[in-house]
């Protein structure tokens, strides 16, 4: 009796069908970013390593190996992880913390773990889906405080503290602007108030975010650059200018698949944060409005599985998922379009990066498990 009522407890929906439409809608999502890596990274691949398939074949085998991971987990009851969601923070810190002692300094930032010569890891993904964990925990935890200021809204966000700040110093600022978006939409889903974030906002986060980039020199460069591109067309203004020129070119159809000119060393690395313009260029408005309401039906079908799911801890995991791709999406077509500075955020499924990508299929798993938990 007792092992039936566990069984029950633990494991009821796991024969459950899963969101078929989600799964058709992330499967397009890669295929299609599967595809515009391939186009996109062709020139550079070819120029640094003589191969044109050198970034395409390793983001096809994490993209192949992350489909089988997301749906291994997605027969993974989601509630096993609420167990471990204080694990989830130290692990977050710690992992940081070993960035900053042993990490991999590309561009002025350090923020990879290097594994081999052609294998590294970013522990900023593995934290954002970290965090999201923990929250929901924390949140579920101290659900009947969250209305309050002091003990309810404050003492939650100073979990973020360690972790804000340890991405600052790599520094990760996009990574610090996602991380601080899920977890506020989560607390506000969760019963925080909204008036307290603003509060909040206004007297402590403006502040900080000003002293931010008036006192890094190459965050005030990202934002004079917003202002007025042209200003410096030949160097600080030179990316997003192409990258305007091959939205531009793209019109209404685009130029065909394969066939955009900025990607040919105009547009640096053109198959990272600014794939989007390729995408432009190459399928045109059409193509581009294709790829974004494939998003928004994504984001759809996950306010959907949180709306349904069994309990609060998987409501709030679904919202952090569901936020984590927004946010990205949002940000990073805002940035290609210079509707507002450049932050360095990838555009999920589609920018190059194997364990990125690997790490976003597996948070696919999750949400997928909790969509069996709501099927009936």
């Amino acid at each position: 009796m007792a092992k039936k009522r566990k069984e029950k407890n633990f494991s009821s929906f796991l024969n459950n069908p899963i969101d078929f439409t989600l799964v058709i809608t992330i499967l397009l999502l890669l295929g299609i970013g599967l595809v515009m890596v391939l186009s996109a990274s062709s020139p550079s691949a070819l120029a640094e390593s003589g191969n044109s398939y050198a970034y395409f074949s390793k983001q096809l085998i994490f993209g192949i190996l992350g489909i089988f991971v997301m749906l291994f987990i997605s027969k993974i009851d989601y509630r096993f992880y609420q167990k471990f969601y204080k694990h989830a923070l130290i692990f977050s810190i710690l992992s940081l913390v070993l960035v900053m002692l042993i990490g991999k300094e590309v561009n002025g930032a350090k923020r990879w773990i290097e594994i081999t010569k052609t294998l590294s890891i970013q522990p900023s993904e593995m934290v954002k889906i970290l965090m999201i964990i923990f929250y929901a925990g924390l949140l579920v935890k101290n659900r009947d405080e969250l209305d309050k200021y002091g003990k309810g809204f404050f003492k939650h966000l100073l979990f973020l503290a360690p972790i804000i700040g340890l991405l600052i110093l790599q520094p990760h600022l996009s990574a610090s602007i996602v991380i601080i978006g899920i977890i506020s939409i989560m607390m506000i889903v969760a019963g925080c108030k909204f008036k307290h974030f603003l509060f909040t906002g206004l007297a402590g986060g403006v502040p900080l975010l000003t002293a931010a980039i008036a006192f890094s020199p190459y965050r005030l460069e990202r934002f004079i650059t917003f202002l007025d591109p042209w200003k410096d067309a030949s160097d600080s203004g030179w990316q997003v200018i192409q990258s305007l020129y091959a939205i531009g070119s793209g019109s209404l159809f685009g130029v065909g698949l394969g066939d955009s000119k900025q990607k040919y060393l105009y547009i640096p690395e053109p198959h990272n944060d600014f794939i989007f313009s390729i995408l432009s260029e190459e399928i045109g408005f059409i193509g581009c409005t294709v790829v974004l309401i494939l998003f928004a039906i994504f984001i759809w079908r996950g306010i959907l599985i949180a709306i349904k799911a069994p309990d609060m801890f998987g409501s709030l995991l679904a919202v952090g998922i569901t936020s984590l791709v927004a946010i990205q999406v949002i940000i990073n077509v805002a940035v290609v379009t210079s509707s507002m500075p450049a932050t360095g955020m990838p555009l999920p499924f589609f920018s190059y990066g194997g364990t990125a990508l690997f790490i976003l299929l597996c948070e696919m798993g999750i949400l997928l498990n909790i969509s069996r938990a709501g099927a009936k």
